[in-house]
């Protein structure tokens, strides 16, 4: 099993975004619950 890098997390959220803006007519509630679980992921302090 590979770590998810914040990397792969940035990348998702783009593409959770890009799908969002192309089709918003669509509920997306549940990729806006992930969208902002990544964004506080990617926002939390690393340790060192």
């Amino acid at each position: 099993m590979q770590a998810v890098t914040e990397g792969d997390r940035r990348k998702e959220v783009r593409v959770l975004l890009d799908r969002i803006q192309a089709h918003p007519e669509r509920d997306w509630t549940a990729a806006r619950r992930r969208i902002a679980t990544l964004n506080r992921l990617i926002a939390k302090p690393k340790p060192h």
